[in-house]
């Protein structure tokens, strides 16, 4: 927005964060103290608002039909219901050992969870009853003789068995395995 006849202000970059709200809060103090004394940034500030405005999510389509149906029955206005996402919460499951259930499929039998392990925990030895993947995410994790670091892997088939499953450091995996495993 800077014309050639005006020295550009050093600043400038800034309104742009300021105007959509990415700034910290004294970062935003700032900038309020510096559109108080400049001119330039207060015209770039002025030019983007109309765009900013454009970009606020426009009301769902469930908003506008219910306003409209509020309008033409003279009756008051019913919000559509809150669709809000609930975290899953941790479940302890064992000694040192969480889970946060993320889904579960009854027909297939399969289950898939976020798993955590406490610093020196093991899970039970079990075998497989279906296909089991792992995906570790943080921390360190034994599977037997296996050491999986974060971003490993590991896959087991059905009918094979982890005698030892342990971490040391803690860690935290996503798990999906078949409901039927069998626990030794």
């Amino acid at each position: 927005m800077s014309s050639p006849e005006r020295k550009p202000c050093e600043q400038t970059e800034l309104v742009s964060a300021y105007a959509v709200r990415a700034l910290g809060a004294s970062e935003a103090a700032s900038m309020e103290v510096h559109l108080a004394s400049c001119a330039r940034c207060r015209e770039e500030l002025a030019a983007l608002r109309p765009i900013v405005e454009g970009l606020r999510a426009p009301a769902s389509m469930q908003e506008r039909l219910a306003d409209r149906i509020a309008g033409e029955t003279g009756s008051s206005r019913v919000a559509p219901p809150s669709r809000h996402w609930r975290e899953p919460e941790w479940k302890q499951v064992a000694p040192g050992i969480e889970c946060k259930l993320l889904a579960r499929d009854e027909k297939r039998e399969r289950i898939s969870m976020v798993v955590r392990l406490a610093p020196g925990a093991e899970y039970p030895p079990h075998e497989h009853a279906g296909v089991e993947e792992l995906h570790l995410l943080d921390g360190e994790l034994w599977i037997d003789e296996r050491k999986l670091y974060p971003g490993d892997y590991n896959r087991a088939e059905p009918g094979t068995a982890d005698k030892r499953v342990w971490s040391e450091t803690g860690c935290t995996c996503v798990l999906i395995t078949s409901t039927r495993d069998m626990l030794r």
